[in-house]
């Protein structure tokens, strides 16, 4: 079974809820069109697993929703690139790994004590946008759409 994208979440502003969509545009070298990071140097969208929020929700002893998590992407079934340089594809729109995105302690605040904590390894990865088009929940993931280019 191929990893597909299981929820997306966008925040219009800094500390703002994040809200749940069906959708949303990427746009290549900008980012999501509505969420905060829009218009960012290199911080275009965070794509997090739902196995890895699962895992988290046991060490935790509750349940990790995506949206609280701060990630826009929530995809399942497949592990998510941490290697910067890496490329995946979702739903046609090709994206590059910056960083891993390590979870801040406002996940403490927004989740419960603790969340930060049993995110660590699990809070996903940040990614440029090479590609524009509209990324929906549904959409397939190819997680093996390239390695970094070599250094010559």
């Amino acid at each position: 079974m191929k990893p597909t994208v299981v929820s997306i979440h966008i925040a219009p502003g800094r500390r703002l809820p994040m809200k749940s969509v069906d959708s949303v545009e990427a746009e290549a070298g900008a980012g999501l069109v509505g969420d905060r990071y829009h218009g960012s140097r290199h911080r275009h969208v965070t794509v997090q697993s739902s196995e890895g929020l699962q895992a988290a929700s046991v060490d935790l002893g509750r349940p990790v929703e995506p949206g609280l998590t701060r990630r826009n992407i929530t995809i399942s079934g497949g592990d998510i690139p941490t290697r910067p340089g890496t490329r995946m594809t979702i739903g046609g729109v090709e994206l590059e790994v910056v960083r891993i995105a390590a979870p801040c302690r406002l996940l403490d605040d927004g989740i419960g004590p603790g969340a930060a904590r049993a995110l660590h390894n699990r809070g996903g990865t940040v990614f440029r946008l090479l590609s524009s088009g509209t990324i929906s929940v549904g959409d397939e993931v190819d997680l093996a759409a390239g390695d970094p280019p070599a250094r010559g």
